[in-house]
């Protein structure tokens, strides 16, 4: 297998993580991204055709022979692009749209969970009828609120205090009609990619997201400040019972529907202080930025992988991994996660580390050029991600790089990487 063309739908960091593993695999001759950033034009071609243009994509998949399509972000999968491209004979990595229900539904996710009897917390549904303060009065918090929609990673709210939970409950309900209430489980969340087709199974290193905004997992929720892998609270023991408890029921579920499930599961963890996981949410692509700490770690060729699990065929390989520690920090633009600050120009990202097993480089996400000029064009703008042998020394690289960065307003947190690390002196 070599000169794969494929292309990349999505423009954020987890679009370019996936467009350097994919640069590096001999069996990949070209890549194109839609609509993609600064940093998938530094690699390949950009189409500017957004990931909701669902035609639009599959027009271009045909246009340029795509041998592969890799969808990065939920909404399309939601929305059906890969149930259209299999139509077309095209390849896709990402499962179709009843697959895609996964995330696209709390409600459907929580029912399959409980019928399959994988841990999760328990759910209530609250509408226009309900007693919202009685409901708050009957079960203590914190309370944690989500909106049954595609949110971005934002559409939730964890909290003790009974103002701000009512508030956004009547505020979702008068948005979606609805929202859901979930138990709230006490632990340290991890992540688990897990790659599957109807054949097999890849898991990929286990990580750990850092989802608000400010240092000790203050402030905010975020579409992730920065993550790292392997987390150490996934040990073995833990893995073991994630495997037999959640992934091999849901896998055995899933490669055995009318349309089997190609791409990635991904498995959002609670461990508790026994080691006992629950499931707090599955998505149906990669994680950002998890990505761009676990595709690194992968030493077969990511083409040939992505592929595979495409065509129904993953068993036919058995991937190596690194055995490396990753680390990626977040820089995000001036008002973050409220608001943003496009259009300011970046200094000092063409920064590379390469020192033997210790290398680092920058991720973009909401980066654009323009007229030469490398500008911001999101939330998060970009990552530092650092590999290393050890974790402290993955975590030393990835600040090298951000601290070496310019963007006016810009903020990072200082601490990614702290339930892992000795806390410094």
């Amino acid at each position: 297998m070599e000169g794969l063309t494929v292309l990349i739908v999505g423009s954020g960091g987890r679009e370019h993580a996936l467009s350097i593993g994919l640069e590096k695999s001999h069996s990949v001759e070209s890549i194109h991204a839609a609509p993609g950033n600064a940093g998938t034009a530094m690699i390949g071609t950009n189409h500017p055709i957004e990931a909701s243009d669902i035609e639009g994509l599959v027009n271009l998949a045909r246009e340029i022979s795509a041998d592969l399509v890799v969808i990065g972000p939920e909404g399309p999968l939601v929305g059906g692009i890969s149930d259209r491209l299999r139509e077309m004979s095209i390849p896709c990595f990402g499962p179709h749209s009843e697959g895609a229900m996964l995330e696209g539904s709390k409600t459907h996710a929580k029912r399959l969970m409980k019928k399959l009897h994988i841990p999760t917390g328990d759910m209530s549904r609250l509408d226009a009828n309900s007693d919202v303060v009685g409901f708050l009065e009957q079960n203590p918090p914190p309370w944690v609120v989500k909106r049954d929609v595609l949110a971005a990673g934002k559409g939730v709210v964890v909290t003790s205090e009974m103002a701000e939970a009512e508030r956004f409950i009547e505020d979702s309900i008068e948005k979606d009609g609805f929202v859901i209430v979930e138990e709230f489980l006490e632990g340290e969340e991890a992540s688990l990619l897990v790659i599957m087709d109807e054949s097999g199974y890849v898991c990929l290193p286990p990580s750990q997201d850092h989802k608000r905004a400010w240092n000790g997992d203050k402030g905010p929720n975020t579409g992730g400040m920065g993550a790292y892998a392997p987390a150490p609270i996934v040990t073995p023991s833990v893995h073991s019972r994630v495997l037999d408890e959640i992934v091999e029921p849901m896998h055995h579920y899933l490669r055995n529907q009318q349309q089997p499930y190609r791409g990635v599961l991904y498995v959002g963890l609670m461990v508790d202080s026994d080691g006992s996981p629950s499931v707090v949410e599955f998505n149906v692509r990669f994680g950002d930025p998890e990505t761009q700490v676990t595709i690194p770690l992968i030493e077969s060729d990511l083409g040939e992988l992505l592929l595979a699990a495409a065509e129904g065929n993953l068993s036919s390989l058995d991937p190596v991994f690194s055995g490396l520690s990753s680390a990626t920090v977040v820089l995000a633009s001036e008002g973050y996660p409220v608001s943003s600050n496009a259009g300011r120009e970046i200094l000092g990202a063409d920064v590379i580390i390469d020192e033997g097993l210790s290398r680092g480089y920058v991720n973009f996400a909401g980066a654009r050029i323009q007229d030469g000029v490398l500008i911001s064009s999101g939330g998060r703008v970009l990552a530092a991600t650092g590999i290393a042998p050890e974790l402290a020394q993955a975590v030393d690289v990835a600040y090298q790089i951000i601290e070496s960065i310019s963007l006016e307003g810009s903020h990072f947190r200082t601490d990614i990487g702290h339930r892992a690390l000795p806390p410094k002196d």
